[in-house]
């Protein structure tokens, strides 16, 4: 999923260069949401193995 923010991050990027304002846009807040996914997917990952070997 880091993967996946991290491409539609550089789309953001490449169309903030060329001037697509919309384009960049949209691909900055997708990139965004799937980052703030992959944050919480990351913690309640490390919540879980922390509370298995308790």
């Amino acid at each position: 999923m880091l993967y996946w923010a991290l491409l539609f991050f550089v789309v953001a990027v490449v169309a903030a260069v060329f001037g697509f304002g919309g384009i960049a846009s949209a691909s900055a807040g997708i990139a965004q949401v799937l980052f703030f996914i992959f944050l919480v997917l990351f913690v309640v990952t490390l919540i879980m193995r922390l509370a298995r070997k308790a």
